[in-house]
């Protein structure tokens, strides 16, 4: 069974998806860090960046695996490395170049093919995985998401304020959904999750739920 996470930024769609994962014991697949560990490497064997062809040949020769909670490229723990502000900033050229999300859809679908996986993005239930039996779009209030953001930001020993937050945010927000390839969307059949004034625990419960429904229906049918 694969089960979609898309939503904007600090909707939590990233702890929601690895605890889900966790709780079930299914796979966790951070399409994020797949997209930063190929900038990573891009970047390490001086490919530029804007050669989207050369980028997309480096997607399915690099292989990505998660492990314990690691993220590792070819064998090579990358966890730390991929969450630095210089490839936060640099891998926005690559996911947004068709040829790379095109050959990054194919490597995803590979990795889910016969797996129960939770999997997360922008466009994991509109694009994808366009035939999961489960699609979550989680969301929450501008506001909410931006206190969320900068407690984490906080947590991390970095300087901010909420304004600074929301304003990065609202610049995001437009970026993602103005996006040319891999528009943040919620896919037509999405289950809508607000997720204001709900815990972690909550929203994995909530989930679970929605999971085990649509295994109960697969039962009966």
């Amino acid at each position: 069974m694969i089960v979609t996470l898309d939503g904007p930024a600090g909707a939590g769609k990233s702890s929601a998806a690895r605890a889900l994962a966790a709780r079930l014991g299914w796979c966790y697949l951070d399409t994020g860090a797949m997209y930063r560990s190929v900038t990573l490497m891009a970047l390490e064997q001086g490919i530029p960046l804007d050669d989207a062809p050369r980028v997309a040949d480096l997607v399915e020769r690099t292989v990505i695996e998660f492990r314990d909670g690691r993220v590792l490229a070819d064998g090579r723990d990358v966890s730390t490395e991929i969450r630095t502000d210089r490839i936060t900033q640099a891998t926005r050229a690559v996911a947004d170049a068709a040829d790379v999300r095109a050959a990054m859809k194919r490597v995803q679908r590979r990795m889910a093919e016969g797996l129960d996986v939770v999997t997360e993005g922008r466009d994991q239930g509109s694009e994808v995985f366009p035939d999961a039996e489960l699609k979550v779009f989680l969301t929450a209030s501008a506001e909410e998401r931006a206190r969320r953001r900068l407690a984490e930001e906080l947590e991390r020993g970095r300087a901010s304020s909420l304004e600074q937050v929301q304003e990065s945010q609202a610049r995001r927000d437009e970026g993602d959904r103005t996006r040319p390839v891999g528009a943040m969307r919620p896919a037509a059949d999405a289950v809508l999750l607000e997720t204001d004034g709900m815990s972690r625990e909550e929203v994995i419960d909530r989930l679970a739920a929605l999971i085990a429904a649509r295994l109960a229906e697969r039962g009966s049918s």
